[in-house]
């Protein structure tokens, strides 16, 4: 199969023709450049118009002189597949218009990609990996993602702008033009570190606070080099530390990367550095498949068109809005990224987590020591050491506060033992056989939402809820088996209905990432939190669940 991809859902106008048989990619690219400022839609979508059928013909012209084994009435490609959304609506609509013309003119299927799935499958196709966790970064998204149920689910995300926008607004602060990525990258090898905010909630992200910071900074006089090196070392800190959260919650060993900001050195060395750490494989595309470009479009559309997963000329509206985890998956199946046990059979004798002697999660690793435990985080070699000693210090302390805290608001929790904050580590009481991950049932999960509305009425907001910070084991013989809240290290006070919100989202989303019959849980939640804490929090919960890109 052969097939033309067609991309342009902001900046760049370009067009590719891929060959599965021979697995190779031929790309045309002509990329929109604005004299100043941000990407102008209405610009955007000029450079779009004049600079589509360009590079189609271009890559038609490369399909026809390459491969010359077809008849000179044949179409020289099987399907054409265009970039569906997201992105600027004038973009698209230009796009989704040449595709049409072209699948009729050529007689050949047309299929409707996401950009995003684009994105992520692009790097699985270039890694050969089997169920990844995917890490997008780009302009205007950020987003991790994982395969489980049919669907590509977010599993963490930025909960205001993209990461490249964001980076963007900065650089257009200080007068440089669009791109500001690079310019960045180039200015903070001369830079020194200097504190910024570091806003990690569970797996998604904030970079609203940070950028705000950088901006007064400036204004302030700190030079521009050493704001520069403190946004990289925080910015990829963040999306690192998420995606080594999200590789210890699947239990999966592969990281992808995509996204244009992933062309970054710095972002991929943090990113392989963390893998490497924890034993996992990383695998990020070369540059031209990192950045927009129509070959992932094409290679997507290859597999699409395989599983006959094509769409009518009729039927193929553009949706600026097309977030990754609405596109139904057709053709993958069997797969998940969740490699945690299932609940199934667990009265049948499973292993208790008491036989282990080392237990490893996303920032720390826990000694068994018969029926206590010593949990020690670790350093973090791909962050600077000043912002790493600072996030052991301060997460060291408030775990240790907030594990007392809640356990006198009535959640069970570990008997903090001895607390050593110099070398980051806490000694405390062995609870629960095993995490909820692996035993998670709708009564267990409607207690969750109980203790997280006791937590709250406390006023203590958990900040990392997820089916793998929740124990589930017997204690003093009895067979009611009791849930225990673990890893308050992201948690703090608050009386903010928000905070309170997003902690219901993260857990939500922990389990729509990697549990079944997610649906009938996640009500079972609601309904635990609805029977115990306030109305309003729900409320703002829905609210939350709609800051996120393209809701």
């Amino acid at each position: 199969m052969r097939v033309l991809g067609v991309e342009g859902t902001a900046w760049c106008a370009s067009a590719a023709v891929f060959d599965a048989e021979a697995d190779s990619v031929f790309i045309e690219s002509d990329p929109y450049e604005p004299d100043s400022g941000g990407i102008h839609p209405r610009e955007a979508a000029e450079h779009m118009g004049d600079a589509i059928p360009r590079v189609v013909e271009t890559a038609l012209e490369h399909a026809r002189e390459k491969y010359d084994d077809r008849a000179i009435d044949e179409p020289p490609v099987d399907a054409v597949a265009f970039s569906r959304g997201p992105g600027l609506g004038p973009c698209l609509r230009i796009v989704a218009t040449a595709a049409r013309a072209l699948a009729r003119t050529l007689d050949v299927p047309l299929v409707g990609v996401n950009h995003m799935v684009a994105h992520l499958e692009i790097g699985r196709h270039r890694a050969g990996f089997n169920s990844p966790v995917c890490l997008n970064a780009s302009g205007a998204n950020a987003h991790l993602l994982g395969f489980h149920d049919g669907r590509y689910r977010v599993l963490g995300e930025t909960m205001d702008t993209g990461v490249g926008n964001a980076l963007d607004k900065f650089t257009r602060h200080v007068g440089w033009s669009h791109p500001g990525g690079p310019k960045i990258e180039e200015h903070a090898e001369d830079g020194e570190f200097v504190e910024l905010p570091y806003v990690v909630k569970g797996m998604d992200f904030s970079f609203s606070g940070i950028m705000s910071a950088a901006k007064a900074a400036s204004d302030d006089g700190v030079p521009v080099e050493d704001i520069c090196f403190s946004l990289q070392e925080h910015v990829f800190a963040m999306l690192t530390e998420v995606a080594e959260r999200a590789l210890s919650l699947t239990g999966t060993d592969e990281l992808v990367l995509g996204g244009g900001v992933g062309q970054n050195a710095r972002f991929r060395e943090m990113l392989a550095g963390m893998c490497a750490e924890r034993g996992a494989d990383f695998h990020a595309p070369e540059p031209r498949f990192l950045r927009d470009n129509a070959g992932m479009i094409a290679v997507l559309g290859a597999k699409m068109a395989a599983a006959g997963d094509t769409v009518a000329v009729a039927e193929s509206a553009i949706d600026p809005d097309f977030r990754p985890d609405q596109v139904p998956v057709t053709w993958r199946t069997g797969e998940s990224v969740a490699r945690v046990p299932s609940a199934a059979g667990e009265e049948d004798g499973e292993r208790d987590d008491r036989d282990a002697t080392d237990l490893r999660g996303a920032e720390a690793t826990v000694e068994v020591r018969g029926d206590e435990v010593v949990k020690r985080r670790l350093p973090k070699g791909y962050r600077h050491p000043e912002l790493d000693a600072t996030l052991r210090r301060d997460r060291t302390v408030a775990e240790a506060r907030l594990l007392a805290a809640a356990r006198e608001a009535g959640v069970p929790t570990p008997l903090v033992r001895d607390v050593d904050v110099a070398e980051a580590t806490i000694t405390m009481q062995f609870v629960g056989e095993r995490d909820l991950a692996a035993a998670l049932t709708a009564d267990r999960a409607r207690t969750v939402g109980e203790h997280l509305a006791r937590l709250h009425d406390a006023g203590i907001a958990h900040g990392d809820p997820t089916t793998r910070n929740v124990r589930v084991g017997r204690t003093g013989g009895s067979e009611d088996r009791r849930l225990f809240f673990i890893d308050f290290g992201l948690g703090f006070s608050s009386d903010h209905v928000e905070d309170y919100a997003m902690d219901l989202h993260v857990f939500e989303q922990s389990i729509e990432g990697t549990a079944s019959e997610a649906g009938r849980l996640v009500a079972a939640v609601e309904d635990g939190y609805r029977a115990v804490g306030d109305p309003a929090v729900l409320d703002r919960l829905r609210g939350v669940e709609g800051r996120g890109r393209y809701q």
